[in-house]
């Protein structure tokens, strides 16, 4: 490979977005794209999340694409190996792999108003020169690690549950596990069986959820494998159920309390201890932060070699944390459970627009904003997937990504009938839709539950949620309007 790629589209990641991006250029004949792909493999945060346990939160016959269902899931909710293995099979149905270029970790991009084309660069010094840029990155793909003081004397493992060091034994060890979020309560109940002594240090409880999940029945798997239409009617189903949940989300953040009520017993049920109980019991309006579920965690805890700390941590020593009230707890391994950077994962990726504008100060300084979750004024035919805005917390956001790489295909027609050499949508039209969404956030758990959460930005404002049902978000980008972009031409 040299140098230089030259292509029409140029999509960065091969996670759900990038693939899903691909097979909708593939189902409209094209071969002129490009897959950027910084790992070896293709799969985002499916081939990078491998600790014990993990698995997706949202049923898999609603966590997949549409096009391409998967009558054979084993469960309810799939373990990552099978996720990973589906998105596999889909980019193999599609023929996918030729067009991606592995180990190419992407480090900025230039808009060239001369020709009209994004050059973009990456670590290993390739460059690769294309008329649209689809970034489908995502959220989770830059682990979050704590900078804990004197973290660098720590003689044990010290590991991010994204990069999980599968060659370390944690038999008979000491562990010590930092956070308490999505990951942590998927493989706090895998390893506390194994290890001599747990110290989980949380922050803030997690309100959970008993986790529906079942074995699929092999009558299931093969009814959805001879009869499509019944595995659709069950998605169907699913999607709907799922939808409900925004009413308690958006509209009436009251009836968060009703619900948190089914969590409340599910801590009762299994813990016992009253003071254990009330550390985990959380203090504001379930759906403020993210809503978990998980039938074995709390009974992880309710282990005799488990202990929950709430006080923070002051240093890491040779041998351990002591946290803030003076106590040391000794440990050979730290394993953070800490998620990842999200309103701030684009500061460091440079992005120059028009008129030399650089994408990740501007969002940094004036917090992330652009169409639909897709487009952003100042830098032409350049398209997000799940950008800012566009993540859910009741239904799976693949059904966002299919109607984005939906809307951005047609955006491309758009410029190629039209004659133009690009777009660039308009920035009242922009800040229109932004004024709209942080309106209707205002009235949103996230904004009245009473927590801070990842899915506000440092001024405190949401840049995560899409603040409503998934289908009102299919009706504004079922079609996209000419009148809202520049052409240039």
């Amino acid at each position: 490979m040299g140098n230089r790629i030259e292509a029409e589209v140029v999509i960065v990641g091969t996670g759900f977005s990038g693939l899903g991006m691909a097979i909708q250029l593939r189902k409209e004949g094209r071969d002129d794209f490009v897959l950027l792909e910084k790992a070896g493999d293709i799969g985002g945060t499916w081939r990078d999340n491998t600790y014990p346990g993990c698995a997706c939160d949202v049923q898999s016959h609603m966590y997949s694409f549409s096009f391409e269902q998967n009558p054979r899931w084993s469960r309810s909710f799939s373990p990552q190996p099978e996720i990973h293995e589906y998105l596999r099979r889909v980019a193999a149905k599609y023929d996918l792999r030729r067009f991606v270029r592995f180990g190419q970790d992407v480090t900025g991009a230039r808009w060239d108003p001369d020709e009209n084309r994004w050059h973009v660069a990456t670590a290993g010094g390739v460059e690769v020169v294309g008329r649209f840029l689809v970034a489908g990155v995502g959220a989770l793909h830059l682990p979050q690690v704590p900078g804990l003081a004197g973290i660098e004397r720590f003689r044990g493992r010290a590991f991010h549950s994204a990069a999980w060091e599968h060659d370390y034994d944690l038999r008979n060890q000491k562990v010590a596990v930092i956070g308490t979020g999505a990951s942590a309560i998927q493989f706090v109940p895998h390893i506390a069986g194994e290890v001599t002594r747990l110290t989980v240090f949380q922050r803030t409880p997690p309100w959970i959820m008993p986790k529906p999940d079942h074995v699929m029945p092999e009558w299931a798997k093969e009814l959805f494998a001879r009869v499509p239409v019944a595995q659709r009617a069950y998605r169907n189903l699913l999607y709907w159920l799922l939808e409900l949940r925004a009413v308690g989300f958006n509209r009436e953040p009251r009836l968060m309390r009703l619900v948190q009520k089914i969590a409340k017993r599910h801590i009762d049920r299994h813990i016992s201890d009253p003071v254990l109980r009330e550390k985990l019991t959380p203090s504001y309006v379930m759906g403020c932060k993210r809503v978990l579920i998980s039938n074995d965690y709390y009974p992880a805890l309710n282990r005799g070699n488990v202990e929950v700390i709430t006080d923070g941590v002051t240093e890491v020593t040779e041998r351990g944390i002591i946290d803030t009230s003076g106590r040391e707890h000794e440990v050979d391994a730290i394993i953070y459970g800490t998620g990842f950077h999200v309103t701030d994962a684009f500061d460091d990726l440079d992005i120059i627009g028009t008129g030399s504008r650089n994408l990740g100060k501007l969002w940094s300084a004036e917090g992330m904003q652009t169409h639909k979750g897709i487009t952003v004024a100042g830098f032409p035919n350049l398209f997000f997937l799940l950008g800012p805005n566009t993540g859910l917390g009741h239904n799976s956001v693949v059904f966002m990504i299919e109607q984005q790489i939906r809307y951005i295909s047609e955006a491309i027609r758009l410029v190629e009938s039209r004659g133009a050499a690009a777009l660039d949508v308009r920035r009242d039209v922009q800040a229109e839709f932004n004024d709209d969404i942080q309106r209707k956030l205002e009235h949103g758990i996230w904004t009245r539950g009473g927590c801070t959460s990842w899915y506000l930005d440092a001024k405190g404002v949401n840049r995560t949620i899409w603040p409503g049902f998934t289908w009102r978000y299919w009706l504004q980008t079922r079609n996209v309007r000419a009148d809202d972009f520049e052409l240039i031409r």
